[in-house]
């Protein structure tokens, strides 16, 4: 009795074992890729999953998300979408703007990829066209090159005395030539002087900040929201609070994940598509078949808290425009 009992314990777990662990193995697992930290990336990744639950995917229970963080440190990228690659994933999902997105098309071929970018993608061959992507690679590109010229006009409407203005920069990116360029275009067309700075590590940031004040600058626009946000709090103690004294200086931040004063694209709209367009194609879509969408909306964000810290009035006319004042 006991023997008979033993092998159909043996029968059932023999019978039962494989299928659980085929159960597991059928989840399927989305590689998320970025330059920056964890820590940062909050808002993103609640928007990435809220896209992906929208197309039924909720992570922990019929999705795994692996997430892979440079820390800043972009000559890691290739090294962590290649451990993607051979984890292996069903989707990788980029952010942090062109060199997240080249690493990954150049690890992979075949595993689908979905990326958030500043620029037109068919300009550094990463699809074939916005409409028809071809190959393994869609996603969604925003204003962001067009973005500096606004954030010059805003920065000039709300301090009209500032005659040198300066402009945070990430030189890792390759749209550096063409942000530079626009950015001396529009302080050209305001009548100002422009500083272009530097800014991918802490000590970067510091250094900007003595040549924006040894410069006598008393206006900041932060772009580029890998770098910002890596060191928003060393930005926010020298802009807003001694050493800088009377030399404080106004900022204007282009991206929405830093809130300080300033234009916004629409990222937690960006992200929320990147998950839909990963949930479609779990389900089978293909990226060639997936147009790159194209986010043109911008918002205006206005922290009033900041302006009073720096002393600064905000005029009528802006806060008329803010699509958001942060009080």
């Amino acid at each position: 009795m006991q023997r008979r009992q033993f092998i159909k314990a043996i029968a059932a777990s023999a019978i039962v074992w494989p299928v659980s662990t085929l159960a597991q193995q059928l989840t399927p697992v989305i590689g998320f890729l970025d330059p920056t930290s964890s820590a940062l990336q909050s808002d993103r990744s609640r928007a990435l999953r809220q896209g992906l639950k929208e197309t039924g995917f909720v992570e922990g229970e019929n999705v795994a998300i692996q997430y892979r963080w440079a820390e800043g440190q972009y000559d890691r990228l290739r090294v962590l979408v290649a451990d993607l690659v051979r984890h292996p994933v069903a989707v990788i999902v980029t952010g942090g703007g062109t060199p997240t997105a080249l690493a990954a098309k150049s690890a992979t071929e075949t595993i689908p990829i979905v990326f958030v970018l500043g620029f037109n993608p068919v300009q550094f061959g990463l699809v074939e066209s916005l409409a028809r992507p071809g190959g393994n690679v869609t996603g969604v590109t925003v204003l962001d090159v067009e973005l500096i010229a606004k954030g010059f006009e805003l920065l000039h409407e709300l301090v009209p005395a500032a005659t040198t203005i300066g402009v945070l920069v990430n030189p890792n990116n390759l749209l550096i030539e063409a942000q530079t360029r626009e950015a001396q275009i529009a302080a050209r067309n305001l009548g100002v002087h422009v500083l272009i700075l530097n800014a991918r590590s802490q000590s970067e940031v510091e250094m900007a900040f003595t040549m924006l004040v040894d410069q006598r600058a008393n206006a900041l626009l932060c772009y580029r929201r890998a770098v910002v946000l890596r060191h928003s709090e060393v930005t926010t103690r020298r802009t807003g609070s001694p050493p800088c004294g009377s030399n404080s200086i106004s900022v204007s931040s282009v991206h929405s994940s830093w809130r300080s004063d300033g234009l916004r694209d629409q990222s937690g709209r960006c992200d929320r598509i990147t998950g839909a367009y990963v949930g479609r194609i779990l389900m089978g879509a293909k990226p060639a078949d997936l147009p790159v969408q194209l986010s043109t909306k911008v918002e205006l964000a206005i922290n009033l808290k900041a302006a009073r810290a720096l002393g600064l009035t905000v005029p009528p006319s802006i806060l008329a425009r803010a699509d958001e004042v942060i009080e």
